[in-house]
C-alpha cells in the first residue's frame, strides 16, 4: 500500500504564499492608493508601493501550481492504493465544486464584510476549483503530454484575447470565464488552468523523478531560471506575449507584467519563480527548521484564506478603521496584527483537521 506522506517543503512554500497574500490584502484595505488604482491597469508612483503590490503577483500562480502538484500526488497515491479512477475523480469533483461554492457564497460576501451576497462573481478560489475539475481528466497522462498541453494553452491564450466581444452582452460571461478579465471574473480559467498543469508536471519530478533533495533543489532552480530567462526574451520582444508595454529596462513598467488576464510573460516569469522557490525551500528544509513555522499556515491554506479576508473587511470596511486611509506603513502594521491573530487560528485548525473525519473539515 502506498504510504500517505506530507512534503514539508510544499507546506512551507504554501505558507509563504499565504503570508504574502495576507500582506497584499492588508494593503488593499489599509492603503489609500486603492482609491485611484485600477487593478486591471495599475500604476505605481514609488518603489515601496510598487514592491507592496508586486510581491502579491506570486500568490495566485503559486496556489494554482501547488494545487496542481498536490492533485497529481494524491491522485496517483490513491491509484497505488488500488482505488478506482471513478472513486478518485468523484472525490476531487466534490472538492472542486466545494471550492466554487466557497467562492460564490462565502469569499465574495466576505470582501464586503458580509454586507451582501455576491453570487454573480467568479474568483480565484472558484478558478482553482474549476482547474481541479479539469485536471483530474488529464492527470494520468505522461508528464510530456501535460507539459505540451500547458505550452499550447500558454501560446494560444494571447490569440484568444484578440476575439472581440460585447462587454455588456452575454458573451462577456463566456469570455471572462475562459479567456479575459473583467468584473465578472479576473481569473479566467484557461491561462490559470495552464499553471495548474505545470504544477502537476513538476510534481512528477518533485515527488518521483528527483527524490534526492539536492538534485530536486538544483534541478528546480535551473528549470525555474530557464523559464524566467524565456520570460525576459518574451518581454524584450515588446510584442507577442505582452499586454502592458514598457518604457526602459528595469523600470516599473518592465517588471509589471500583465496579471488580469495573465500575459505570456507573466506565465513564464511567475511559474519560473515558483519552481525556483520550491527548489530553494526543498534545499533549506533539509538543512534547517527555519521555514517550519510557515508549514502551519501551508497545511490549511483554504482556512487561512477564508478567515483572514473577513477579519480584515469587518474591522476595516464595516467598522471604518483606516479603510483606504493609510499607505505602506499602515499596510504593514495591519499585516503584522493580522498574522498575530491568524497564526494561532491556523495552528488550531490544523489540529482539528488532523483529528477530524468529518466531510466538511476534510473539504476545508
Amino acid at each position: 500500500m502506498a504510504e500517505k506522506k506530507r512534503f514539508t517543503f510544499i507546506d512551507e512554500f504554501r505558507g509563504l504564499i499565504g503570508v504574502m497574500m495576507a500582506l497584499g490584502h492588508s494593503n488593499y484595505y489599509f492603503n489609500s492608493a486603492w482609491l485611484t488604482l485600477d487593478p486591471l491597469d495599475p500604476f505605481f508612483s514609488n518603489l515601496p508601493q510598487f514592491l507592496l503590490r508586486y510581491m502579491g503577483y506570486l500568490c495566485a500562480p503559486g496556489f494554482l501550481m501547488m494545487n496542481g502538484a498536490m492533485i497529481y500526488y494524491v491522485f496517483h497515491r490513491r491509484m497505488k492504493n488500488g482505488e478506482g479512477l471513478g472513486s478518485i475523480r468523484w472525490g476531487f469533483i466534490q472538492r472542486g465544486l466545494f471550492l466554487i461554492a466557497v467562492q460564490l457564497v462565502w469569499v465574495n460576501a466576505s470582501w464586503g464584510g458580509f454586507s451582501r451576497l455576491r453570487l454573480g462573481h467568479f474568483g480565484i478560489i472558484a478558478t482553482i476549483g474549476t482547474s481541479m475539475l479539469l485536471l483530474i481528466w488529464i492527470v494520468t497522462w505522461k508528464w510530456q503530454w501535460r507539459a505540451l498541453t500547458a505550452a499550447v494553452l500558454f501560446i494560444v491564450h494571447p490569440f484568444l484575447l484578440k476575439i472581440p466581444y460585447d462587454m455588456d452582452g452575454p458573451a462577456h460571461y463566456v469570455m471572462q470565464f475562459f479567456v479575459d478579465s473583467g468584473h465578472f471574473n479576473k481569473y479566467p480559467v484557461l491561462p490559470w488552468f495552464a499553471l495548474a498543469i505545470v504544477g502537476s508536471v513538476m510534481a512528477h519530478f518533485w515527488f518521483e523523478g528527483w527524490k534526492d533533495p539536492d538534485i530536486r533543489a538544483r534541478n528546480s532552480v535551473l528549470t525555474g531560471l530557464s523559464l524566467i530567462a524565456l520570460a525576459y526574451v518574451v518581454r524584450f520582444g515588446h510584442g507577442f506575449g505582452n499586454i502592458f508595454a514598457w518604457d526602459t529596462f528595469f523600470s516599473y513598467s518592465f517588471f509589471l507584467v500583465q496579471k488580469y488576464p495573465p500575459s505570456l510573460a507573466h506565465q513564464l516569469w511567475l511559474s519560473g519563480t515558483v519552481i525556483s522557490l520550491v527548489g530553494a525551500f526543498s534545499y533549506i528544509d533539509q538543512r534547517s527548521p527555519i521555514l517550519r513555522p510557515l508549514a502551519n499556515v501551508g497545511r490549511v491554506p483554504l482556512f487561512f484564506y477564508a478567515v483572514h479576508i473577513p477579519l480584515l473587511s469587518i474591522f476595516s470596511r464595516r467598522f471604518g478603521f483606516f479603510y483606504h486611509e493609510g499607505a505602506v506603513m499602515e499596510s504593514l502594521i495591519g499585516w503584522v496584527v493580522l498574522l498575530a491573530v491568524m497564526y494561532p487560528l491556523a495552528l488550531w485548525f490544523g489540529g482539528v483537521k488532523k483529528r477530524s473525519r468529518a466531510w466538511i473539515i476534510r473539504m476545508i
